[in-house]
């Protein structure tokens, strides 16, 4: 995706290696570039730096897992997280010019500790839904002169697919609400409120419903409009835990479902709903999301797809931020 966010910033690269050992996205990678030189595992690269010619910039993105406000705090005692500590070897043993290190929010603990081995001085907090219709807070570690971005005003509404995605079977789940539609089929078991606000037609209607993660943290237990953002994308896509939209062409507006945290749910009184249509985001969209061009992971299939889309950058985001290289 770095290598996406160089073309979109105009900064040239004539030669490009990666430390990208995941096979599926290594597919994608060699299916849109021709140019990328795989060095294998980043635990092992250091003695084959020698070998390469002078690198100009070092990017990179440890796994976030260990790090999450999400997570369990693990820390500098999570092995994923101690890749941090590949990437620094990496940078004192090849000098470049510049780095860029990009992470989730975190302990501040843990955030000083990256602060003083990054030596580049405080990271900058960046909602990539200044750029996207994703809300992604990341921290930015870098040495690249920039200011921060504008706000574009990007909605999820205007990366939805048109109507017809919303019948697609292989997306889409019709809940009769009435008559016990598998609701629950798409929600973890978890406390949380869903806000849905309909219009007139199939597209005014879709909405996207925010879920919580696995264990059900707060980092993602919210409610999102048309007019609102998706919530960031992350790893654990896939396994019905991707954003859900809700689709309906009942003119009813702003309705409330509380989903219990033992799969029950209390219905309010809904005079004029034949149908609700649920359906989780396309790769597609989720790729929109990161700013990606269409169908650029179309390479492997979907659960891969959601998988390392919402492992990589937001596209714009990057692009902004080294097109201070250029300055």
């Amino acid at each position: 995706m770095y290598r996406v966010a160089c073309e979109r910033a105009g900064i040239p690269v004539t030669k490009y290696f990666s430390s990208e050992i995941d096979p599926y996205a290594q597919k994608v990678s060699k299916a849109n570039w021709n140019d990328i030189d795989y060095l294998g595992d980043v635990t092992q690269i250091i003695p084959k730096l020698d070998s390469l010619p002078k690198i100009d910039v070092v990017v990179g993105g440890s796994p976030c897992q260990g790090f999450s406000l999400a997570g369990k705090q693990l820390n500098f005692d999570d092995p994923r997280s101690k890749l941090f500590f590949e990437f620094v070897r990496i940078v004192d043993k090849v000098k470049p010019k510049y780095v860029l290190l990009e992470n989730v929010r975190m302990k501040q603990e843990s955030k000083d500790i990256i602060t003083k081995y990054m030596d580049v001085g405080e990271p900058t907090l960046i909602n990539s839904a200044l750029l996207s219709a994703q809300n992604r807070n990341r921290l930015y570690w870098t040495n690249i002169p920039f200011y921060p971005p504008p706000d574009l005003g990007i909605l999820l509404s205007h990366i939805l697919e048109d109507a017809d995605t919303d019948r697609d079977k292989s997306y889409c789940l019709d809940a009769n609400y009435f008559k016990g539609g598998s609701i629950s089929k798409y929600f973890n078991k978890r406390d949380r409120q869903l806000v849905f606000s309909f219009a007139e037609n199939l597209n005014d209607g879709c909405h996207l419903v925010a879920e919580a993660d696995v264990n059900g943290f707060d980092i993602i237990k919210r409610v999102y409009g048309r007019t609102g953002k998706s919530p960031a994308l992350t790893t654990m896509q896939g396994g019905h835990r991707e954003p859900k939209v809700i689709c309906s062409p009942v003119r009813e507006k702003s309705k409330t479902v509380r989903s219990g945290g033992r799969g029950s749910y209390d219905r309010h009184e809904w005079d004029s709903v034949d149908k609700l249509h649920w359906r989780k985001l396309t790769p597609l969209e989720c790729e929109r999301l990161q700013t990606l061009p269409d169908n650029y992971t179309n390479h492997v299939s979907n659960s891969q797809r959601y998988k390392m889309i919402g492992n990589g950058f937001t596209v714009d985001v990057i692009a902004h931020i080294i097109k201070g290289m250029a300055a």
